[in-house]
């Protein structure tokens, strides 16, 4: 049997800015390369990656063009519209990540809500968000880094 690993994830979107955006703005991934496809879209990148590989782009952003999709429609197939609302089948997509304070402090600047949960036994913290489609984010954190947030709050709070 093969190995693999996950490449990408594609979200086809009917507003592809906001959800180019999204990604850019909260999530820190940079538009980058793409395949001239008979079809608009953007292929998003970590920052800090080789932007001249496609293989390194983490998401793909297939937009829907309302005026013309045989495009898409002919290179990917077609989709009834209620199907891009949210995850679908698959519940949510994950990330490994690290910096949670900057990044709560960030989601709060940016009025996006998101809900926390703390798996004591793989020491994971995760911070849930939903992306213009609906799509739920996983943001997986080191669970020490919410201790140690609050922490730094409780002392905070004491010398106050």
């Amino acid at each position: 049997m093969s190995e693999f690993i996950i490449n990408h994830l594609a979200i086809r979107s009917p507003d592809a800015n906001s959800t180019k955006n999204f990604f850019e703005t909260i999530l820190g991934l940079v538009p980058g390369p793409r395949p001239d496809f008979p079809f608009p879209g953007y292929w998003m990148y970590k920052a800090d990656s080789d932007l001249d590989n496609y293989l390194n782009a983490v998401v793909h952003i297939v937009e829907i063009d309302m005026n013309d999709p045989s495009g898409l429609i002919n290179y990917l197939g077609d989709k009834e519209m209620p199907s891009l609302k949210g995850s679908g089948a698959i519940d949510h997509v994950a990330f490994y990540a690290t910096g949670l304070e900057k990044m709560l402090s960030h989601l709060q600047h940016h009025q996006v809500q998101f809900r926390e949960r703390l798996v004591p036994t793989i020491k994971l913290h995760q911070v849930f968000l939903e992306d213009p489609n609906g799509i739920t984010i996983e943001l997986n954190y080191p669970a020490h880094e919410r201790t140690d947030l609050d922490s730094k709050l409780i002392a905070t709070n004491s010398i106050n």
